[in-house]
């Protein structure tokens, strides 16, 4: 992550509702775009192979995704960005049928201009804040879903209101019997909002597993966690695949270790809820 932007050519970019800077601009270290909020890198995508998956955590979510059920998906993502797992989706499992909400109108209209989705791709954008989309979706969608995602940043933090047990109860209301839940928590040395999210997640789908590069899972240095979860027990033959997914060793947490994770960490509740750490503005320099 030290690679140095050039501020000297324009890219595309729009003024995000809430007064920030969203651009889209090429990858320096590989091919395809990223989507840059406010100096954050949220998305990569490659329009040439969107089974490119570059960002670490993403490839983690894409070898859970490919270990659910055979064929087409009903999926819902908050917080999709430039719409890098939806893609996947579509370019892996054609013929998903995928809900996407997304608070900032005009991101989605840059992605859509400049990162066009494949064509005849059944992903439906809808703009609103993602809790409250998440209560206006189509009754159909209760209890349908194979998969759900929360990946939603205000610029580098996840707003309160979406890392509640209220919250995680609305999405696993959505939840096939067999559906999974992921989400993407990002924190800093100690995990003390990381392992907060987890004992929330599990008290509402008590199968939960957390997946994150091992200096992370062991809070050495701040980064992303995908906590994956549901009703029934997760698959794990996936394991060798993210464990072989570089550059850095990966480790996922299940069982013993996500009790011994959450010990002593309460459930956040509307009442407390808090929005994620703020990374240092440095760890996104390039």
């Amino acid at each position: 992550m030290g690679r140095s932007r050039s501020r000297d050519i324009e890219h595309p970019q729009a003024r995000l509702d809430h007064g920030g800077i969203a651009e889209i601009i090429p990858s320096a270290f590989t091919s395809g775009f990223e989507l840059v909020v406010d100096g954050t890198p949220q998305s990569h995508v490659d329009l040439d192979d969107p089974t490119h998956l570059h960002f670490e955590y993403i490839v983690r979510m894409g070898a859970v995704i490919d270990q659910l059920r055979d064929g087409p998906l009903t999926a819902v993502h908050l917080g999709a960005g430039a719409m890098t797992i939806p893609r996947y989706i579509e370019a892996t499992r054609p013929g998903s049928r995928q809900q996407v909400i997304e608070l900032e109108a005009p991101l989605t209209t840059l992605v859509r201009e400049h990162l066009p989705l494949p064509r005849g791709a059944a992903i439906r954008t809808r703009i609103g804040d993602a809790r409250a989309g998440v209560q206006k979706l189509p009754p159909a969608l209760l209890g349908a879903c194979d998969l759900v995602i929360s990946d939603v940043y205000s610029g580098a933090q996840t707003p309160g209101h979406l890392t509640s047990v209220e919250f995680y109860r609305e999405l696993s209301a959505l939840l096939a019997g067999t559906g999974v839940l992921l989400v993407n928590v990002a924190d800093g040395p100690g995990l003390a909002f990381a392992r907060r999210q987890v004992a929330t997640i599990a008290e509402v789908l008590p199968h939960t597993a957390v997946l994150a590069d091992t200096q992370v899972l062991k809070g050495r240095r701040f980064g992303n966690l995908v906590v994956a979860a549901s009703a029934v027990p997760l698959p794990t033959e996936w394991l060798p695949r993210l464990l072989a997914a570089g550059p850095h060793p990966a480790k996922i947490a299940q069982a013993a270790e996500v009790v011994s994770f959450i010990q002593g960490a309460s459930v956040v509740t509307d009442a407390d809820a808090v929005a994620s750490p703020r990374p240092d503005a440095s760890l996104f320099l390039r």
